[in-house]
């Protein structure tokens, strides 16, 4: 191994250790700022050029992100989400049937939208609904948390790795969804059986009051809202390239006299494009380096063990530096892989469904845990772990057997 590929290995581990820990002792630095500085420092230290820095950019993945920020920063202005929660909360008769509404509408709107946009939506929508029916609020919220992990395993659009993972692959978003929407639909189903009878007492009860969700409704906004919406779901399956079909639909919604560009941009999580953007250069220097080469030698070993072994060190990975750098780190050697839609379709589903392992294992869960906390409800490690970890094992286990059978 030569010094460069030595420095280059160093600023990479420091900067992969980084991200997984989301910080730094004694430095005001997150993981957006820990990948752009990492990205840069490889640059500096002459381990790839700027030229090579800049076509490590996947500017396919960065633009259906931010496609997708602009359609849900719409979606959350027009009170759509709002609608959706005063709809769960007038029909649910019942505690088990609360939970069952606010983990189905949450999962399957997080196959189309991003899983952390849905998460910020619903989490002061559950917590205004079990408090004004003074119900026990941390059943639901891992709920909430959990079934926003799953239901995005469905989709293309549901969290940024299948984002990277549907560019990466070219399968086509009908494909990608046919095979992983049945994951997520039994997974849904595991999970609420879960949670229910981890807090059956909690659950027992039966709801005669109705909670009045107070909802802010831009009617003409909604309706452009969603039938932007609808024209991309057309788009995507008449099998329009996804990036193009996502930014089709920003950009009719940026078309406005009444919405200020300005309000929509504040919207936007400019921080998680940085993150992507400063990953994308740093998993890049494994290729310039040459380093990729050794990490293709260690992996090969993996694929050939097939789904198994692959959903394995994909949770393991996805629980030590998070999930999108574990799909950035495979993404170079899956086209030489045997079946690499096979593999992509393994990496989407296991990368996303060990998310709800721990509390730090996914941003839902995190955004979720931080929104209660502000509100006065702790959901701590030890409790959100108690019903993570058998719900990680039971779906992992599900989409294993699934994928071992079609594909």
């Amino acid at each position: 191994m030569t010094a460069q590929q030595v420095v280059a290995g160093c600023v990479v581990a420091l900067t992969i250790i980084g991200v997984a820990a989301g910080r730094y002792p004694l430095l005001r630095m997150n993981r957006a700022t820990i990948a752009l500085v990492g990205a840069t420092a490889l640059v500096a230290l002459g381990a790839m050029s700027l030229e090579e820095a800049y076509a490590s950019l996947d500017l396919d993945t960065l633009v259906l992100l931010l496609a997708m920020m602009i359609l849900n920063a719409n979606l959350r202005i027009s009170g759509f989400f709002g609608i959706v929660g005063r709809w769960i909360s007038n029909r649910a008769r019942s505690a088990r049937m609360l939970l069952g509404l606010l983990m189905l509408a949450p999962g399957l709107l997080s196959a189309l939208f991003l899983n952390d946009t849905i998460v910020v939506m619903f989490t002061p929508l559950v917590l205004e609904i079990t408090a004004s029916l003074r119900l026990n609020p941390i059943p639901y919220l891992i709920g909430l948390a959990t079934a926003a992990n799953i239901g995005s395993v469905a989709a293309i659009t549901g969290n940024p790795q299948n984002m990277l993972i549907g560019v990466a692959s070219g399968i086509p978003f009908v494909t990608f969804s046919a095979y992983l929407l049945p994951v997520a639909l039994v997974g849904l189903c595991l999970a609420w059986l879960v949670i229910t009878g981890m807090y059956r007492s909690d659950l027992r009860a039966y709801l005669s009051a109705q909670t009045e969700v107070r909802v802010r409704v831009y009617r003409p906004l909604l309706w452009k809202s969603l039938a932007a919406v609808s024209g991309l779901v057309v788009a995507l399956l008449a099998g329009v390239h996804i990036p193009l079909a996502a930014l089709g639909a920003a950009a009719f919604l940026l078309i406005t006299r009444r919405l200020k560009p300005e309000r929509v941009f504040r919207e936007i999580d400019w921080g998680l494009l940085v993150f992507f953007a400063g990953l994308f250069v740093v998993t890049g220097a494994l290729e310039t380096t040459g380093l990729s080469n050794r990490l293709f030698a260690a992996m090969l070993p993996v694929a050939e063990g097939g789904i198994p072994a692959l959903t394995g060190v994909a949770t393991v990975l996805s629980n030590l530096i998070s999930n999108v750098p574990a799909v950035l780190l495979f993404r170079p050697f899956v086209p030489h892989f045997t079946d690499p839609q096979q593999t992509w379709l393994t990496l989407a589903m296991a990368t996303t469904l060990a998310g709800n392992l721990t509390l730090l294992g996914s941003v839902a869960n995190l955004i979720v845990a931080e929104t209660a906390s502000r509100r006065g409800v702790h959901l701590s490690f030890k409790e959100y772990l108690k019903a993570g970890l058998p719900i990680t094992l039971l779906t992992l286990a599900a989409g294993v057997v699934w994928l071992l059978l079609v594909t």
